[in-house]
């Protein structure tokens, strides 16, 4: 995790009663210079002539567009107030930052639900007041009614492809490379390393290597700590989740397949032929070169040894290799 600071200037939409809906913040940059985290109100001799356009009070919408500039001493500590979720959400999909190397703890509940429209966010409670308002502008597309918006709506990374908006949050990480097709979803703090293919779910705190394919309908999801917060959950380079198979709280090496509807947690069993044996699913947390499929005779789940070039690791046997981490072991 780094422990250098942010600044950003950037338009906020804040409600009459002074919820603030989102903060977007076009041109983020980490620094080393910040000695308190604050928000403080700009006037318009600190803005560009773009930004000061968009300070306006949206009668419709019942919001005010204010612009704000956005301090974090330290990424390493929690977000303070909506403003610094915002400004560290928009750190990850800028890719100035990867997953887990700031703290991401408590951001969630300092966001607001709010009702995320094609006219702008807007207060969900009376929201057909505003809709009246607001017909007069065309007709209203409500996208969603959450904390969380679009990536697409604040950040368009550079080299990626994304079928479906809705289905990749602010804070997400897409390498150069990524496609998300139709059906797959990428979290806040969550993301790829290269190019991947993304067909399945990638929840919030998991991080997967280049040239990864998630299938259509896997799950890749990190398991909770004892306060509630996600535990970083890794695949590697070069694995294949096929379709409707995942791990959960299990996190894998490079060159590994899961096969069709298989769902690794770290209580699973698994049998090891070769070995003749039984172990369970955590135990090898974090190899390489395995694969995972269904016992040909029964439904067990087994693994053996991905046939890759360059594969060194001989005949040991899975458990010589499982030195686990201990909070991979729980």
């Amino acid at each position: 995790m780094i422990t250098s600071g942010a600044v950003a200037t950037g338009i906020a939409n804040i409600a009459m009663d002074g919820t603030v809906l989102d903060t977007w913040f076009p041109a983020p940059q980490l620094s080393d210079e910040v000695v308190k985290s604050s928000t403080h109100r700009l006037g318009a001799a600190d803005l560009t002539p773009q930004l000061l356009r968009q300070v306006i009070l949206d009668e419709d919408r019942r919001v005010e567009q204010v612009a704000v500039r956005t301090s974090i001493e330290d990424l390493s500590k929690p977000a303070v107030d909506p403003h610094d979720a915002y400004l560290r959400l928009h750190l990850l999909s800028h890719r100035l930052v990867k997953p887990h190397q700031l703290n991401t703890k408590g951001l969630y509940e300092l966001l607001h639900v709010v009702a995320w429209t094609n006219k702008g966010p807007c207060l969900p409670d009376n929201f057909e007041q505003l809709r009246t308002h607001l017909r007069v502008r065309g007709l209203i597309h409500v996208y969603a009614i959450d904390r969380m918006p679009r990536m697409v709506d604040y950040v368009l990374p550079a080299g990626v492809r994304i079928a479906e908006a809705e289905r990749v949050r602010l804070g997400a990480y897409l390498a150069p490379g990524t496609s998300v097709l139709r059906e797959g979803f990428v979290s806040l703090n969550s993301g790829t390393l290269g190019p991947c293919k993304i067909e399945g779910r990638l929840s919030s705190g998991v991080v997967i290597g280049a040239h990864t394919k998630v299938g259509l309908s896997a799950s890749i999801i990190a398991a909770h700590d004892d306060s509630g917060q996600r535990k970083p959950l890794t695949v590697g380079e070069r694995c294949h989740i096929d379709i409707a198979a995942g791990t959960v709280g299990v996190s894998l090496g490079n060159d590994c397949i899961i096969d069709r509807s298989i769902l690794i947690a770290p209580d699973t069993p698994i049998d090891v032929p070769a070995e003749n044996r039984r172990i369970q699913a955590w135990e090898i947390s974090g190899r390489n070169n395995m694969h995972f499929y269904h016992h040909p005779d029964h439904s067990a789940v087994c693994v053996r040894r991905t046939e890759r070039p360059g594969n060194d690791e001989g005949a040991a046997t899975f458990t010589q290799l499982a030195d686990v981490p201990d909070e991979l072991a729980g």
